[in-house]
């Protein structure tokens, strides 16, 4: 995350119960959720081979982990896989700007995966009420996977973009006209990836 979420705690007083993470990779966030003290934790990811490194990181916790995509619809899926960036820049989408911008990146492989939409398959919603989101430009699918869901949803942490990084990925415009039906409002974002960044949201 390049946008530190303690920072927000304090600046904003967020009362954070549940924490749903999707495109978790090795489960690094979970150190700051655990200083946070937030109580329930799912983490989604897709890759199995990144799967099996986040169920070692996190056998300590009693965190709920999913080897799932997430998107907008219930069905197997490709998975493009790079192993220069130990599967940080996987994606649904294939990479576009991103090969320019990061020619040492090679996606040289790929992988059928589950997708699942939130909608369907969380059952305790009301446990969850911050939603943060890294899943390489198909952030925008995640979240029209999950209206239902969104109306237990207080914050929203996600990966943002204003250039095409990878195949019709959303740009940041179009995130932000799609919660802004829910109520939420882009407070914090952090560019320091250029065409790439983090944004914050929270419910009016």
């Amino acid at each position: 995350m390049l946008i530190d979420i303690c920072n927000l705690k304090t600046k904003y007083d967020l009362r954070i119960d549940g924490v749903i993470h999707v495109g978790a990779h090795i489960g690094n966030e979970n150190r700051v959720y655990e200083k946070l003290n937030i109580k329930n934790k799912i983490f989604f990811e897709a890759s199995s081979k990144t799967f099996k490194i986040l169920t070692q990181n996190l056998s300590h916790t009693d965190a709920l982990l999913i080897n799932k995509a997430v998107g907008n619809e219930n069905k197997p899926i490709m998975l493009n896989i790079e192993t220069h960036n130990e599967g940080q820049s996987n994606s649904i989408l294939q990479p576009k700007l991103h090969l320019q911008q990061y020619p040492n990146i090679k996606f040289d492989n790929q992988e059928m995966v589950d997708m699942i939409r939130l909608d369907d398959f969380l059952q305790e919603k009301e446990k969850y009420n911050f939603l943060n989101i890294d899943v390489q430009g198909y952030e925008l699918e995640v979240l029209k996977g999950c209206e239902k869901l969104l109306t237990n949803i207080d914050y929203i942490m996600t990966e943002i973009n204003n250039a095409e990084l990878y195949e019709n990925c959303a740009h940041v415009e179009q995130i932000i006209e799609f919660l802004k039906s829910y109520n939420f409002v882009l407070v914090e974002q952090n560019w320091s990836g250029g065409t790439w960044g983090d944004g914050f949201f929270i419910k009016k």
